[in-house]
């Protein structure tokens, strides 16, 4: 059985169920169907809507901030290099235009991509896999050298994924789980051939990859060079939600050196090995999906509600 999250937020100034059940009555059935609608084209949403609500909160919180155009005084975060491979910016537009019609200036484009991500993966269970509080307000700020200190890295060992992590008041159960969102989506070569070619700096191949694994990833990424390759994170289940990542990671197919990271300590180790079990990955994955969602988030008459979400309001 596939369980909600249990924090909520509901004191004065916080993030509420159901925010805008007066001011937008609608806002989340259009959400959700519109979501819908996009999966239904595309199954890689959910996993390119799912990234983009993680770089955003990393990074200023939920404050829908990785959506916003670089201006000629001004690098965007989505111009820094671990976003440049990010997608999905033309759904929430799309999306954000139809809320739009329906409620102008009520909906934040934070909140319209915390709800995305979450229909767009729970869309496979026609059931939502986690709850969403709103009340989020949109920044005004997004710095492209603001992101690499603070978006987690695939090349991180666990120290610095435990410390990253621990910025934003998550523990290692939400490291752990958290990870398993590499359930979906693709990696890119950039991101791990170091793994494959010149692990040590000094050539050869990490040795806690699976060789097997790694043989095949060198027939997909045949170089040092190659930025343009991607591989599925989950071997055989890039497009289902489910706890298959764990499976892989205990036969050392983590993909990113971030992965591997998470059997390198005794704790999170254990934890991996409990979310074999998939009712335990799915009820913990909702919670710390609350956890994320409450970063450093905008509130009351902090920020804006931007008409557009890739333009501050002028």
């Amino acid at each position: 059985m596939l369980a909600f999250g249990v924090l909520a937020f509901t004191e004065a100034g916080r993030l509420q169920e159901d925010f805008y059940c007066q001011s937008c009555p609608l806002a989340e059935e259009i959400i959700k169907n519109s979501t819908w609608e996009h999966v239904k084209a595309n199954p890689t949403v959910p996993a390119r809507l799912l990234r983009l609500h993680f770089h955003d909160c990393f990074v200023r919180g939920c404050d829908g901030s990785i959506l916003l155009n670089s201006t000629a005084n001004n690098t965007a975060e989505k111009a820094a290099t671990p976003n440049l491979t990010l997608l999905g910016f033309d759904v929430i537009d799309d999306i954000k235009e139809k809320v739009e019609k329906a409620c102008p200036g009520v909906v934040s484009c934070a909140d319209i991509l915390a709800l995305a991500a979450r229909d767009s993966v729970s869309f496979q269970y026609k059931r939502n896999l986690w709850k969403v509080y709103t009340g989020r307000r949109d920044g005004i700020i997004s710095r492209a050298s603001e992101v690499s200190g603070n978006i987690p890295s695939p090349f991180s060992n666990f120290t610095v994924l435990k410390q990253n992590f621990a910025k934003k008041d998550l523990n290692v159960l939400d490291l752990a789980v958290l990870s398993g969102g590499h359930t979906i989506g693709v990696g890119h070569c950039n991101a791990f051939r170091n793994r494959l070619y010149n692990f040590t700096g000094k050539g050869g191949q990490d040795p806690s990859l699976n060789p097997t694994y790694a043989a095949f990833l060198k027939t997909k990424c045949k170089s040092l060079s190659d930025n343009t390759t991607f591989v599925a994170m989950d071997p055989g289940s890039a497009l289902n939600f489910d706890n298959h990542y764990y499976v892989t990671l205990e036969q050392h197919k983590g993909l990113f050196q971030s992965d591997a990271a998470l059997l390198t300590n005794r704790g999170a180790r254990k934890i991996v090995r409990n979310f074999l079990n998939s009712s335990r990955f799915f009820r913990q994955f909702a919670q710390s999906m609350v956890k994320m969602g409450d970063i450093e988030v905008l509130t009351g008459k902090k920020g804006q509600i931007r008409k557009r979400c890739a333009f501050v309001n002028s």
